[in-house]
């Protein structure tokens, strides 16, 4: 059965279809079910005889798998591409390698293209658009009887459009079709209310060139020193503090709902074993471990999804997209800062499901910007994701995956700084960015009293 709002969601899909506009956009909170929703209005589709064939794509195979999936199950039929199937589902980087039979197919069949997380994919006015959004453009939209697109987050983080979408001008805001925002979820109780948890410090020191230098928060510490974020994630005292918060509050969750399980985002392979070891050794917690080095990481993320393993550690495979309901702890210690991204990760312990405690409480560390994306987080497209309208002849750098920050004209000094101090790294999915092996020109951080601050969001 549907919930309310996809309900209502698909009769303005067909609606609008119906009224000869062939296009689209619904934004919905991560964890409301967009999917299932999409699915729908393919079945409602082919019911009323519009339509032949469905073809999805997302940006990460985890995503692309989650889509067959639901889409094979409300078609009830396969949905892999070969003989009997109405359809197939592909990752955004695919589409570069399809070849002339399947370009022949969508131009001689009624298609409903599905777009899912759209703002992966950029364009603007001026016929500038990332690799996907310009194969998305040329090779899709044009050929598709219908097109859906779908994201949780439609902003991106290089401020440039996103492809398909229209914005008011001036203003620059999006127009969506249909939305469906997290205060309205957690009314309807299809996603859980977060609470996050701030970790900041009371008396940090730093040695830095034979030079004691003491701070009163991380906030300061980063603002009036050479120490980077950096150093905070992967400081011993503060990640065992962070984790042990985290191992605290699932402990609690699971004496209600005891296969509850909770979700670490490391800043790179290393990190994430380093955090894996303290996990299991210090903590005597369960945990397993999946990034994109991993062969087969679609099979472990599978298997802790059906397991009552307490925690997985994550460098770039679980964020936008990966349903996994039992999770509803998050320590994010990731390197990446972008609003985007943080709302991502946030949103793999908002889905609901039958288990007696609903809590969803997520960790973080007091920096600057992740305090405002927290303080934001009741605001369902905030003002700064505004998209930022370009001159035609200004500058402004393009890359494939929106979730990954780019230095921009428009970005602040402390954001660029932040982004050129890492060596960052494209994995296959192109979901997340991950920062390899750093080195610190920091002699030694030291951590005084920790201090939490929790914001209690739509309470």
């Amino acid at each position: 059965m549907l919930r309310k709002w996809q309900s209502h969601c698909v009769d303005a899909v067909i609606r609008k279809y119906s009224k000869d506009q062939p296009h689209f956009l619904c934004q919905a909170t991560p964890g409301a079910g967009k999917t299932v929703m999409a699915a729908e209005v393919a079945k409602r589709l082919f019911d009323e005889g519009k339509i032949d064939l469905v073809v999805c794509f997302s940006p990460s195979l985890a995503v692309a798998e989650g889509m067959k999936n639901t889409f094979s199950w409300k078609l009830e039929c396969s949905f892999n591409g070969g003989l009997g199937s109405l359809g197939a589902s592909y990752t955004y980087q695919t589409i570069r390698f399809l070849d002339d039979t399947f370009w022949n197919t969508i131009k001689k069949y009624r298609v409903l293209a599905v777009f899912d997380e759209i703002h992966h994919c950029s364009s603007d006015s001026h016929g500038q658009a990332n690799v996907w959004g310009e194969q998305v453009l040329t090779k899709i939209q044009g050929m598709a009887k219908f097109t859906l697109a779908l994201s949780g987050t439609p902003w991106r983080s290089d401020s440039v459009p996103i492809a398909m979408a229209e914005y008011t001008d001036p203003e620059g805001q999006l127009i969506c079709d249909y939305q469906y925002s997290l205060k309205q979820a957690i009314v309807d109780g299809v996603c859980r209310a977060p609470q996050i948890a701030l970790i900041d410090n009371e008396h940090l020191t730093i040695v830095e060139d034979r030079e004691t230098k003491s701070f009163s928060s991380i906030l300061e510490l980063l603002k009036q020193s050479d120490a980077s974020y950096q150093s905070v994630i992967h400081n011993e005292a503060a990640m065992n503090y962070l984790l042990e918060c985290g191992c605290r509050k699932l402990n609690q969750i699971r004496l209600e709902s005891p296969k509850a399980g909770g979700l670490i985002v490391a800043a790179s392979i290393k990190h994430a074993k380093q955090i894996l070891a303290k996990l299991v050794d210090k903590f005597q917690q369960s945990a397993c471990i999946v990034t994109y080095h991993h062969d087969e990481p679609l099979k472990e993320i599978e298997a802790f999804r059906h397991s009552d393993t307490q925690w997985i550690v994550s460098v770039g495979m679980i964020s936008e997209g990966t349903d996994i309901p039992r999770l509803q702890v998050c320590c994010h210690m990731s390197a990446v800062k972008t609003e985007l991204y943080f709302r991502q990760v946030l949103g793999r312990i908002l889905r609901v499901n039958d288990a007696d405690n609903q809590e969803a409480w997520l960790y973080t560390f007091a920096e600057e910007n992740l305090v405002g994306f927290a303080e934001r987080i009741e605001q369902d497209i905030p003002d700064t994701c505004m998209f930022i309208k370009q001159e035609p002849n200004s500058e402004y750098l393009l890359y494939q995956s929106g979730s990954m920050p780019t230095p921009s004209l428009k970005r602040r000094e402390s954001e660029v700084k932040a982004i050129t101090t890492s060596n960052w790294v494209n994995p296959e999915n192109g979901a997340a960015l991950l920062m390899s092996d750093i080195s610190f020109n920091l002699e030694e951080l030291r951590l005084g009293e920790f201090k939490q601050r929790v914001i209690s969001a739509f309470m």
